[in-house]
C-alpha cells in the first residue's frame, strides 16, 4: 500500500502539469479506491493524512494556494471512493456501485453550485465569459459558418450544464471502477463486474421515455422554458444510452453467428462520428422495442 499512496502523491502534483494533466485526473480515485478496499479504515486514515501532508508541504513551496487547492481537490473524490469501497467490501452488483458513485460525484458537484451562489459566486456567469472569450478567439470565417447566433449558442451550452456534469460523473467513476476493480480482483478481492456487453439490455420503458422526449420537442420552442432545457439534456443521454445498446447489439450477433468480434470492436470507435451515432442509437432503439434476440436464438 505504501506503494499506492506514493503513487498517489505524484498524481495529485501532476494534475496540473498539461503533458499529464489529461490522464492522470482521470486516475485521482483509483489508488484511494485500491487502499479503502484493501486497507481497515485507521490504516486507511493513516495513507490519506499523511499523502495530503506530504502533497500540501510540496506544493505549498510552488505556490502557497496550490497546496490547499491540491487537497480541496483530493477531499472532493473522497465521498465517491468511501461509497463504491464500501459496497465493494459488501460485494455489490457492478451497476449498483457505478450508480451510487455517479450520483454522490453528482450530488458534489451540485452541492458545489449551490454553495458557491451563497458566497455570492456566480460559476455559471464565469462559464458564459469562457465560453464568449473561447468563440471570439476563432477565426472570422469559422465564426461566420455557425448558423446561430453566439449569444443563443453559448446560453444553449449553459442550459446543458446538468449533462456536463452527469457526463463528468460517469466518466470518472467508470474509469475508477474499471482500472480498480482489475487490480482489486488480481489481489485476491472477489468483486462482481459487468455482465459481458452483448448480455446487456436497457428497459422497454426507456424506448417510451425517448418517444414521449421526441414528441415533446416537435412542440416545445421556447428556449428558455424548464422543458426546453429538460428536453436538452435528456436527448442525448438517451441517444447515448440507445447506441451503446446498439453496440451491445452487434457484439450479440457476433457472438450468436461466432462472428470476429472486430466488428462491434470499430463500432465503438464509430460512436464518435455523429451519422454512426445516431444509426447505433436508432439500432438500439430497435434492440430493445422488439424481440430480435430470441428471433434469433430460435433460428
Amino acid at each position: 500500500m505504501l506503494g499506492w499512496s506514493i503513487a498517489y502523491i505524484f498524481l495529485l502534483l501532476s494534475i496540473f502539469l498539461p503533458p499529464l494533466s489529461l490522464i492522470t485526473a482521470a486516475l485521482l480515485m483509483v489508488p484511494v479506491l485500491i487502499m479503502y478496499v484493501k486497507l481497515g479504515t485507521r490504516r486507511f486514515l493513516v495513507h490519506y493524512v499523511v499523502s495530503l501532508a506530504i502533497v500540501y508541504f510540496v506544493a505549498s513551496l510552488l505556490a502557497g494556494w496550490l497546496g490547499a487547492l491540491l487537497v480541496s481537490v483530493s477531499v472532493f473524490f473522497l465521498p465517491p471512493v468511501i461509497q463504491m469501497g464500501n459496497l465493494y467490501k459488501k460485494r455489490a452488483a457492478a451497476r449498483t456501485v457505478l450508480t451510487a458513485g455517479t450520483l454522490t460525484l453528482l450530488g458534489e458537484l451540485l452541492l458545489t453550485l449551490i454553495v458557491c451562489f451563497m458566497f455570492g459566486l456566480n460559476p455559471i456567469g464565469g462559464m458564459k465569459r469562457f465560453m464568449m472569450e473561447s468563440v471570439q478567439t476563432l477565426p472570422a470565417q469559422a465564426q461566420s459558418i455557425m448558423a446561430v447566433d453566439m449569444d443563443t449558442l453559448i446560453q444553449l451550452m449553459v442550459q446543458m450544464l446538468p449533462l456536463y456534469m452527469i457526463g463528468f460523473s460517469l466518466f470518472y467513476v467508470v474509469i475508477s471502477h474499471w482500472l480498480a476493480r482489475k487490480v482489486l480482483v488480481r489481489s485476491g478481492e472477489s468483486i462482481p463486474g459487468f455482465k459481458p456487453v452483448k448480455d446487456w439490455m436497457l428497459p422497454k420503458s426507456f424506448v417510451w421515455l425517448y418517444l414521449l422526449a421526441l414528441i415533446l420537442e416537435m412542440f416545445v420552442k421556447d428556449s428558455r422554458s424548464m422543458i426546453f432545457t429538460a428536453l436538452l439534456n435528456l436527448l442525448p443521454l438517451l441517444m447515448t444510452a440507445f447506441a451503446i445498446q446498439g453496440i451491445a447489439f452487434l457484439f450479440y450477433v457476433a457472438h450468436v453467428k461466432r462472428w470476429n468480434k472486430t466488428l462491434p470492436i470499430v463500432g465503438i470507435f464509430l460512436l464518435f462520428i455523429p451519422p454512426a451515432h445516431f444509426m447505433f442509437s436508432l439500432l438500439g432503439v430497435f434492440d430493445v422495442a422488439f424481440p430480435i434476440r430470441d428471433r434469433m436464438t430460435s433460428k
